[in-house]
């Protein structure tokens, strides 16, 4: 693996942070709204870069843990929010407990069961527990929430950690890590630039039932920027051809998109405006990797099947 291109390519994200940090800090101070939440935001940004260049630079077992960790925090979000019955006491502990293993199918490299163990012995074995109990009222809406938390919290995250132990090519001399970090440098960003873009033109809405702010105008700038992004970036972290690089510059920002409303038609069904309240500015862990439950399953298959 290539770490010098690794250590410049976090060197570039901390230099964008910093420009960031200080456009905030102007806009603040000249501002007559309220600002505290852009403010509130930014240091959270800070925070969660600084825990994620820590553990990616110790080593891949550390950044499969940290993915495990934020697994574990989404889940017990999504389980505080949707309804549960007494009886789902013993399944939501089968469920946590599918999180570790999960996670050392990533750090074993076993693909095999990294892809089945999920969406296949944990959607069988949850229904099974559940049974069990023999409070047949409420069954079917139990098992089908527990497993789309499971699937959306667990499974789909765990993608990007298995990115980690892609290995280095000809092609890509950074090998997963620099997947890794295209991946998720490119799913933030176009969360930002969709929210900044509709924030200065947005005028018409996408999917005003759902989510009221999005709007077209957003949505395309979003799309074109990442896009841009995608093309100059892709060359130094990726094994990616031209054709493939925009191919990703489309496939992301449309994915974090989907994954976005479609979280927020979780909360809208559940009467809540944020999953939680652990990242100040930003509300929970669910509110942060939205898009990400999406980019990281379609980028990852995206990638294996064209280059592993």
């Amino acid at each position: 693996m290539n770490l010098l291109t690794i250590h410049w390519a976090l060197i570039g994200i901390w230099a964008v942070l910093c420009v960031a940090s200080a456009i905030v800090f102007v806009i603040s101070k000249r501002s007559t709204k309220n600002m505290s939440e852009l403010v509130q935001r930014t240091v959270s940004w800070w925070v969660m870069v600084a825990i994620f260049t820590v553990s990616f630079l110790v080593s891949n077992t550390v950044s499969i843990i940290v993915f495990a960790l934020i697994s574990f925090l989404a889940l017990k979000e999504y389980f505080s929010m949707i309804p549960t019955r007494r009886a789902d006491r013993r399944v939501l502990f089968w469920a946590y407990l599918s999180i570790p293993v999960q996670y050392f199918w990533v750090y074993d490299s076993y693909y095999g069961m990294f892809a089945v163990f999920i969406p296949v012995y944990m959607f069988l074995f949850l229904p099974f527990v559940s049974l069990l109990t023999q409070q047949t009222e409420g069954f079917l809406r139990a098992v089908g929430t527990l497993n789309w938390g499971l699937m959306l919290c667990v499974f789909s995250i765990s993608h990007a950690a298995f990115l980690l132990i892609l290995p280095a090519t000809e092609a890509n001399s950074t090998g997963g890590p620099g997947l890794l970090l295209f991946l998720l440098f490119l799913t933030q960003f176009n969360d930002v630039a969709q929210y900044t873009w509709g924030k200065l033109f947005g005028r018409h809405k996408i999917i005003p039932g759902v989510s009221p702010n999005k709007t077209w105008e957003g949505f395309l700038g979003g799309v074109a920027t990442t896009f841009v992004l995608s093309l100059l970036t892709a060359p130094l972290v990726t094994p990616f051809d031209m054709i493939h690089a925009a191919a990703a510059g489309l496939l992301i920002p449309v994915a974090g998109f989907v994954g976005d409303v479609t979280v927020s038609a979780l909360k809208r069904d559940l009467g809540v405006k944020d999953t939680g309240s652990l990242i100040p500015g930003h509300g929970g862990i669910l509110d942060r990797i939205d898009s990400l439950t999406y980019t990281a399953p379609l980028f990852f298959h995206f990638t294996r099947y064209f280059y592993y």
